[in-house]
């Protein structure tokens, strides 16, 4: 599995057109047929955090999905609400193993 992690802090005032636009990209990624799992979080104690949590079967899966017209779409719509750039961190899963998918 190939998982991402993608750390955002919006703009204040920006949190609810974030969710607007994430919603629609979570939608779209989990049709893509090598997506497992695409979490949308939001920070506890600062509401205008979020983390991304994405799993692919393979990472050039997700390397597809970066081609997706929700993702392009998403990307763009967000671009100009981010307090900083957004941090994408990239993992190949340890545990559970591929076979437990």
């Amino acid at each position: 599995m190939y998982v991402v992690v993608v750390r955002v802090r919006v703009k204040p005032g920006r949190a609810d057109a974030f969710l607007a636009a994430s919603k629609l990209n979570h939608e779209g990624t989990r049709r893509e047929p090598g997506n497992l799992r695409f979490d949308v979080l939001r920070q506890e104690d600062d509401p205008d955090r979020f983390t991304l949590y994405e799993v692919y079967r393979t990472k050039a899966d997700f390397e597809a999905h970066q081609k997706t017209a929700h993702y392009l779409a998403w990307k763009a719509a967000v671009a100009d609400w981010m307090a900083e750039p957004r941090q994408g961190i990239r993992h190949a899963s340890v545990f559970p193993e591929d076979e437990a998918w």
